[in-house]
């Protein structure tokens, strides 16, 4: 029964991710169409991607890797699961008010680190205030984190997941009311950004209130489980600085070609979309899962986790990877080709996203292997791995710049991508039995790989026929769309075929589920 629920908590959150990963799509359609590249468009996107980066380092990245596996552990002994909660809550939201304070008086210093290539124009003054807008974004989306970590741990994956989705309608909405009514949309992006994170706190902490965790601010009491947190947390806050440091090196070299933050970052919504529909979804499931079998001993029930997280996420990533590079420019072309979009950004994101395409997979195999260190309270080595991965990132963007230019932050991230996975690799094998895959994962990969580069064909070759549809002002949706639809059914098809998954895998999983 156990791989049951954990399918049915990667679709549960699968399903929600993809819902906003498709908003964020409507979203960042209306901010192309209404600012293309230009020097508004940019100048948000540093300013939103400093809170973004920050919740990352403090509460995604790294406190909440070492909260759930702690407050799962306490929910499985019957331990006062509650009044840990509290106490991380009222130490996390202390640290977090504290560092908004000094991050929106600092905003100049933390975005000439961001972009330092805007100094001297339009760009810089103008992410400078956005930024000061919109920065206590990082104090509500952290606490945010944390209460996700609590409903996770119970098994409340649907209301964690709804979080981004509020988000995404709330920026459609102001973008629409700023259109029928004149404002200024750089101010409308930035003022909506902080009026998002309140909204999704209160969502997420009256869901934890029904579960009986009424948690607030206060002053932070170091017990001896918040000490041991913050052991945990250390290296795993490291690890998020450093993921972060590679981010920061990619836009730095990015910030020197007009344009180029802008490429970057729509090419990356793209790519988030499968990224976030399966990583996101094993990265939740799986953490508080593997954690609680660890600590029940029961390690046979956790290979069959790891092996099925695995599957599962190289069954949806691998064809994904292959489409966004093989049909990346209709992609771009179809989805952000209006207003203020030219046919040169259509270029230049489309290679940033065929360069991201070549990493989907790296970046999804992460989120399967740090859950096997974490459920552990091993945090050290993901830190060791993390920064290796940074020097590769670094070297390879700063070296290959003045080869490639801005695509050299698109490539780097990709290769330090597959070098933290390998480093990943090589460390859980040491974890014995319960770290590897079993036999039928290995019997599927072969298949799955095989199932996506034959898919891949098919697409170059659909691609070729529906060309003058695919530019084609009316007809171009409907040409996207029967490239998509034949390429899903050419990879399930042909995943049938050649036995990459069952078709009676899901139906028996549904008579199980009732039975």
């Amino acid at each position: 029964m156990q791989p049951i629920r954990l399918v049915k908590g990667f679709l549960t959150v699968g399903l929600w991710t993809f819902a906003s990963r498709l908003l964020g799509f409507v979203r960042d359609m209306m901010i192309a169409a209404y600012l293309g590249s230009g020097p508004v468009a940019e100048a948000f996107l540093v300013a939103f991607s400093l809170p973004n980066m920050f919740r990352r380092f403090f509460a995604e990245g790294a406190f909440n890797m070492a909260f759930v596996p702690i407050f799962a552990k306490k929910l499985e002994t019957g331990e006062d699961a509650g009044k840990f909660a509290q106490d991380a809550f009222a130490g996390l939201s202390a640290v977090l008010i504290a560092f908004t304070v000094i991050g929106t008086i600092a905003m100049p210093g933390l975005v000439w680190l961001m972009a330092s290539g805007f100094a001297g124009d339009a760009r810089f003054d103008m992410a400078v205030l956005f930024g000061r807008i919109s920065f206590s974004y990082i104090l509500f989306i952290s606490l945010v984190a944390l209460l996700s970590g609590v409903l996770n741990a119970f098994g409340r994956f649907t209301e964690a997941s709804l979080v981004p989705v509020l988000m995404n309608l709330m920026f459609i909405v102001a973008l629409w009311i700023a259109g029928i009514a004149g404002w200024d949309y750089g101010l409308t992006l930035a003022w909506t950004v902080p009026l998002t994170g309140i909204a999704q706190l209160a969502f997420t902490w009256f869901s934890a209130r029904k579960l009986g965790y009424s948690l607030r601010p206060g002053w932070p009491h170091m017990t001896p489980d918040l000490k041991r947190l913050l052991v945990i947390a250390g290296p795993a806050v490291l690890a998020g600085g450093v993921v972060q440091v590679n981010l920061l090196v990619g836009r730095q070299v990015a910030s020197f070609t007009e344009g180029a933050v802008a490429w970057l970052s729509y090419a990356d919504r793209l790519y988030q979309l499968p990224l976030g529909v399966v990583g996101i979804a094993i990265g939740t499931v799986l953490l508080p899962t593997l954690s609680r079998q660890l600590r029940a001993g029961d390690h046979a029930a956790g290979r069959e986790s790891f092996s099925r997280g695995a599957e599962f996420a190289l069954f949806l990533t691998l064809p994904a990877a292959v489409a966004l590079v093989v049909i990346a420019t209709e992609l771009v072309s179809v989805l952000y080709g209006r207003g203020a979009w030219t046919a040169q950004d259509t270029q230049a994101t489309a290679l940033a996203l065929a360069a991201y395409g070549l990493g989907l997979p790296a970046f999804v195999l992460q989120k399967v292997l740090q859950p096997l260190y974490y459920a552990r309270e091993d945090t050290r080595r993901p830190f060791h791995f993390a920064l290796v991965s940074m020097l590769v990132n670094a070297g390879f963007a700063v070296g290959m710049m003045p080869l490639m230019g801005f695509m050299a932050a698109a490539l780097a991230t990709t290769v330090s991508g597959w070098v933290m996975v390998a480093q990943l690799w090589l460390g859980a094998r040491k974890m014995g039995d319960a770290a590897r895959p079993d036999a039928r994962f290995w019997r599927r990969l072969w298949r799955i790989v095989l199932a996506s580069a034959l898919m891949g064909l098919v697409l170059w070759g659909a691609a070729q026929g529906l060309h003058e549809a695919l530019i084609a002002r009316g007809t171009r949706w409907g040409a996207l769309a029967l490239l998509c639809g034949a390429g899903i059914v050419t990879y399930f098809g042909l995943g049938a075929a050649l036995g990459a998954y069952r078709t009676g895998d899901l139906g028996k999983m549904l008579r199980r589920k009732r039975g």
